[in-house]
């Protein structure tokens, strides 16, 4: 979809801030804006306004609608109350893709409290030029629409026959595999064989096809393979992308410039890396150049010391994920643990999580171990499993230590069954020490190094 549109907008008390800039980026961009009011920062009931914008775009006068209130909810609700308008909030750029996507969705509704002016912008930028046009999510779309006219969705429910051929994409194969090999991953499967030809998403063993994921790579070594090759000319393009996708690409150092940044960036892009892991004050800019891409930005809060109160760190952690931040590498109250405030570390590493959930992001926590016995380390990560944290992380790299292979493996032992991965960081400077973590358990690498890793990676045969 291109060109220029009416979009209408409109906000309450709480989002008028935000929606002066939309509204001014929108015409800068060549759009015809129709402003629904608010027009100041005095208190107003935010379904006024989210119904002014859905009533523009259900009689035809605007092609989209943009509504921002404090979390965006409340004006998706009132917005889908009126006919013909398919309202979602959205929150980052997968969700915006989506909702057009899938769903032609037409009004985009926005939290203020939980987005910044750049990542808002971004938001509407990719709502706008995003096109409905695949024929099944069409149908659905039509479905949605019978429900204006008072007709339950037409929902035929038949059999499927053994054999029969299914409509779906490759796109949607390609994730019902990535989910199913989440789902089998256990230390004591076998690699998968799938036969002599070679796919994308596979690595070679002496000639087999297995499943590429960290999971596998481990269960390779465990059964005595020491590395996993990479081969030319014998009709398999088997790059190994899945340690690239374990790598957090980082930059941390306090002497990094702009240009450092949008060098790693630009690596990122090339190598496919996990994510790129800058300071915060690089959050807006990161996010601007891995647009499009499928590499997240990672930042850190409380970093180095872990010192900061919960209170801050939450507020850090909020303010990255407005500013585009979809991982967020804390550090823990060292010194708390150390002390014995087993409650204090808890609260600190909790309130960090739920900012996270609320804004959709991935929560990492950073335990220094090169500080800790392994008494702290453990208790470090079972109040991690407490707080709902999505990885443990060993190091940050600024305290005279990083990871070992016997650290991660005691971290994995503790997270094991709980859903949690393991992030192993610091001093990981080429492919024999990434192989050695990923071994030991890790799921997750925090390294400078990534493409010296991934050289290294490449150059390796298999063998047994």
């Amino acid at each position: 979809m291109s060109g220029n549109f009416n979009i209408a907008v409109g906000a309450d008390h709480g989002g008028y801030p935000l929606k002066e800039q939309l509204k001014a980026f929108l015409e800068k961009n060549g759009h015809s804006v129709i402003d629904c009011g608010t027009n100041s920062t005095q208190d107003v009931d935010y379904p006024k306004f989210a119904y002014a914008v859905a009533k523009q775009v259900s009689d035809g006068n605007a092609r989209f609608g943009v509504i921002v209130d404090g979390a965006g909810i409340g004006s998706c609700m009132t917005a889908n109350k009126v006919s013909g308008v398919r309202a979602s909030l959205c929150y980052d750029l997968s969700s915006a893709n989506n909702a057009r996507e899938h769903n032609d969705a037409n009004v985009l509704t926005l939290g203020s409290g939980l987005i910044g002016q750049a990542l808002a912008q971004q938001i509407v930028q990719k709502f706008i030029t995003t096109e409905c046009t695949v024929d099944r999510h069409l149908r659905r779309v039509e479905m949605i629409n019978q429900l204006d006219h008072g007709r339950a969705p037409d929902v035929p429910s038949p059999s499927i026959k053994e054999g029969a051929a299914v409509d779906i994409s490759q796109t949607d194969v390609n994730r019902i595999a990535e989910r199913v090999g989440q789902m089998l991953q256990s230390p004591g499967s076998a690699p998968t064989s799938s036969g002599n030809q070679c796919r994308t998403d596979m690595v070679c063993q002496c000639g087999v096809c297995v499943e590429k994921t960290p999971e596998t790579l481990r269960q390779f070594m465990e059964s005595g393979v020491d590395r996993i090759g990479y081969h030319d000319g014998t009709g398999c393009d088997c790059v190994p992308e899945d340690v690239a996708r374990c790598i957090d690409h980082t930059i941390l150092k306090p002497d990094a410039t702009v240009d450092d940044i949008k060098k790693i960036c630009a690596e990122a892009r090339e190598f496919v890396f996990a994510s790129v892991c800058v300071s915060p004050s690089y959050v807006t800019l990161v996010a601007q150049e891995l647009e499009g891409t499928p590499v997240k930005v990672c930042t850190v809060v409380g970093f180095p010391s872990g010192a900061h109160t919960p209170e801050i760190k939450a507020m850090e952690t909020r303010d990255a994920i407005r500013n585009g931040a979809k991982e967020i590498d804390m550090v823990i109250n060292i010194g708390a643990l150390k002390s014995g405030l087993d409650e204090l570390v808890y609260r600190d590493i909790r309130m960090v999580c739920e900012a996270c959930e609320d804004g959709g992001a991935i929560s990492k926590v950073i335990i220094e171990t090169a500080l800790l016995n392994d008494d702290e380390k453990v208790r470090a990560c079972e109040m991690a499993k407490r707080a709902r944290a999505n990885f443990v992380k060993t190091s940050t790299g600024f305290a005279g230590g990083g990871a070992t292979a016997e650290d991660v493996s005691l971290m994995s032992r503790v997270v094991q069954g709980a859903g949690i991965g393991v992030k192993a960081s610091g001093g990981i400077k080429g492919y024999e020490d990434a192989q050695q973590m990923i071994l030991a358990g890790a799921t997750r690498l925090g390294a400078s190094a990534g493409i010296k890793i991934l050289k290294e990676a490449k150059t390796v045969t298999v063998s047994s």
